[in-house]
């Protein structure tokens, strides 16, 4: 039966015959091994039983000799039927054979197997050789090794018929196995009928339910577990088919929007619980919060959108005709959105952002941003590659001068790593904020250790460095970024804030939800119009100075992103005693 044909069986019948031919597989290996073993076992009976001879024959000899008429009269008088019982010296020679006088017409048995195994293992037997004294006869020898008299004792019985019979398996059980096969083969075939039964109906309903045909959802399965498991099945697809029904609505909804939208869009039962929405929606009514969102549904507890919730609090219960949708500006960041709201009939609603300046401002900011990276590292490769191209056109430069470039040179390489490792860290925060990882930090053990590592840089610039902050102060958060926020703002301080100043960190509130930070210097301040460009990228104050003092342009980006990540906000005011202040939060939990 070939491979096609045997696929047109039904599926009972192959689950049969495939079950029944391994089965006759097993059967048969087990019937080949238990016969090979019963033969075994069978003819190690025969020489345990020989064995109990030589050893009987061994303590004869210990105690009355070892002489040819003595062993003869052993042998005659413990008749073992058709005995025969042949001492070997180790070097093979015969010595004794109860069946030959002439023991000249032996040869030499060192290289009998049985011999062998006898002086090798103490023991051993063989069957069915031939004889070297008799010819055509067989035996089945059995020998055992004496050192005492360096003697080997070999008893042996003709393998003649009955002692064949008697090596033969006992071919009982194959009656026995093959009964039990048959009851086997006829018990599974009725249960795999009943299997094949299920499983055909099944493959028939599904087989329907693909094309989309009318379905007996009445039909009976056989009262087995599959049958149980089919009608489970079945209620399943009753349940399927009517939530299709419903969401077909849904569907039409939103796909309108999905496919061709290129706005935020988020789609709410009337629970105000999320239904769907995309990235765009999620970034969006971050920036518009100036934070991260813990869950979609707070985009309706964000101030700016106030007016979405209070339309959807007017409609609650009921649509008003004159009134299905809303919509609204939004100025944030230097950004503007459009926020619209619309409310269906099953008071479900939407929710779409659209960034009205996003194609232009991201062109804008990536030709900025690639500019500014470019000149950025353009600069200390340029300085470095200047340095050592001097040193090459000079090869007589005195030691002192070459030194002198040499430290310019890596203090341009330091600052090329620097620049390096702040894109890393803000490219890391852009791109997969959720793979950093959160535990408790104490911000207040952070700060002390910070301003121990800045101790010289404030002796220098005689700058006093207060900590206000209490004993502990514990945060859920990414250590490295709450390191890089503290630290970041303490080397702008020295660097730019002046000499002379105190410095001054304090957690001045405290909520359920948040620790309220102020870091203020007394230096020079900044003018207001820098002040809400302070966090951009590369954004510089004194571009000159900056460079002259190593900073990267981007530390206090670092900053912003860093308190965003930890759910905060942040910004910078001038204080009116002088000096500059950032004002920022940090999420507790």
């Amino acid at each position: 039966m070939n491979r096609l044909s045997l696929r047109m069986l039904p599926f009972g019948k192959r689950l049969f015959l495939s079950v029944i031919v391994l089965f006759i597989a097993f059967s048969a290996c087990f019937v080949a091994f238990q016969y090979q073993r019963e033969k075994v076992y069978k003819s190690d009976v025969l020489n345990i039983q020989l064995q109990n001879y030589n050893a009987q024959l061994f303590d004869f000899m210990t105690t009355h000799g070892a002489s040819a008429d003595t062993l003869r009269h052993y042998v005659r008088t413990h008749v073992i039927p058709d005995l025969r019982v042949t001492l070997i010296t180790p070097e093979g020679k015969v010595v004794f054979d109860n069946t030959e006088s002439d023991l000249r017409k032996f040869g030499n048995h060192a290289s009998r197997r049985e011999v062998q195994d006898a002086l090798i293992y103490g023991s051993g037997y063989a069957i069915s050789r031939h004889s070297a004294s008799k010819e055509g006869q067989q035996y089945f020898y059995s020998a055992r090794y004496y050192p005492q008299q360096r003697i080997v004792i070999r008893s042996a019985l003709p393998y003649s018929l009955n002692l064949n019979e008697h090596l033969k398996a006992d071919s009982t059980y194959l009656w026995f196995t093959v009964g039990i096969s048959l009851i086997l083969a006829v018990f599974f075939y009725q249960f795999t009928q009943k299997l094949g039964k299920s499983i055909s109906q099944l493959r028939e309903f599904a087989q329907q339910a693909d094309r989309n045909a009318p379905i007996d959802t009445e039909r009976t399965f056989p009262n087995n577990e599959l049958g149980e498991i089919s009608q489970h099945i079945v209620k399943i697809y009753q349940r399927l088919h009517r939530a299709k029904e419903a969401l077909s609505i849904e569907r039409e909804k939103l796909i309108a929007h999905l496919q061709t939208s290129r706005e935020g869009l988020g789609v709410f039962t009337r629970e105000r619980k999320e239904i769907l929405v995309n990235n765009l929606f999620t970034q969006y009514a971050n920036l518009i919060s100036d934070r991260h969102l813990g869950s979609t549904e707070e985009v309706l507890d964000i101030p700016e959108l106030q007016a979405v919730t209070d339309f959807l609090n007017r409609n609650d219960g009921h649509v008003l005709k004159e009134e299905k949708r809303v919509g609204l500006h939004i100025e944030k960041n230097a950004r503007t959105f459009a926020v619209e709201c619309i409310l269906f009939q099953d008071l479900s609603f939407e929710i779409s952002i659209n960034d009205i300046t996003q194609e232009e401002e991201q062109a804008r900011l990536k030709r900025q941003l690639t500019q500014n990276i470019a000149h950025e590292l353009k600069t200390p490769v340029s300085s470095i590659q200047g340095y050592i191209e001097t040193m090459l056109n000079n090869p007589k430069m005195p030691a002192t001068t070459q030194r002198t470039f040499l430290e310019r040179s890596f203090a341009q390489s330091n600052r090329l790593t620097f620049l390096l490792r702040d894109i890393s860290t803000l490219t890391r925060l852009d791109e997969a904020p959720d793979m950093l990882e959160r535990e408790p930090v104490d911000v207040a053990q952070l700060v002390r250790n910070i301003l121990n590592e800045v101790q010289l840089s404030l002796e220098e610039r005689r700058i006093t460095a207060l900590n206000l902050l209490p004993q502990q102060l514990i945060v859920r958060g990414n250590a490295s970024l709450l390191y890089s926020i503290f630290r970041n703002l303490t080397d702008n301080a020295i660097a730019y804030a002046g000499t002379d100043i105190q410095l001054l960190i304090n957690c001045f509130r405290q909520d359920e939800h948040y620790y309220y930070f102020s870091f203020a210097d007394t230096g020079v301040g900044v003018a207001p119009e820098h002040l809400t460009r302070l966090f951009e990228r590369f954004y510089r104050v004194d571009k000159g100075r900056s460079r002259k003092l190593g900073g990267t342009g981007l530390g206090l980006a670092i900053v912003k992103n860093a308190v965003l990540f930890h759910g905060g906000t942040i910004f910078a005011k001038n204080n009116p005693k002088g000096g500059l202040e950032f004002v920022f939060t940090l999420e507790i939990v």
